[in-house]
């Protein structure tokens, strides 16, 4: 069965939230996949990677790259998973491929985004009926990550 997180943003921007839950997978030993919804946001979300604020890039690399074996992290738009991750986030409204072979699949949408938010509702929905394990996580006024459901 695989795990299921859905974080929803509302008071940070995914450049500041996504490193740190990579930061948080990385710490635990895991690999991950980053999968954007479009080719040209490969670049953006690994330039995010690139600068975590006072800590230093958190490893990974995109197709652009090359070497998907040796990266901890592995920033694409598409469902590969080269460097054998997993872990998958799914952001900027992605569309996932079979997540069964996953641990854990992280889906992180936008609230203010109407159509994220049907389809973070949609992904929800057909995570609980194949049977995994799903989660809500929403914002504090302090910006700490809460679980809801």
């Amino acid at each position: 069965m695989t795990e299921v997180l859905f974080y929803h943003l509302e008071r940070q921007p995914l450049e500041r939230v996504l490193p740190q839950l990579i930061s948080k997978t990385l710490e635990r030993g895991w690999r991950a996949v980053i999968q954007a919804g479009s080719e040209e946001r490969v670049e953006a979300i690994s330039m995010a990677l690139w600068v975590t604020g006072e800590e230093s890039f958190l490893p990974h690399g995109t197709p652009r790259d090359g070497n998907a074996d040796l990266q901890p992290v592995w920033v694409t738009h598409t469902d590969e998973n080269p460097n054998a991750a997993t872990v998958r986030f799914l952001v900027d409204r992605a569309i996932p491929g079979d997540v069964s072979a996953l641990n854990r699949v992280v889906y992180v949408f936008d609230g203010k985004d109407a159509e994220a938010l049907a389809e973070a509702r949609s992904a929800w929905k057909t995570s609980q009926a194949a049977g995994h394990a799903v989660t809500y996580w929403k914002e504090d006024a302090q910006g700490r990550w809460q679980k809801q459901a």
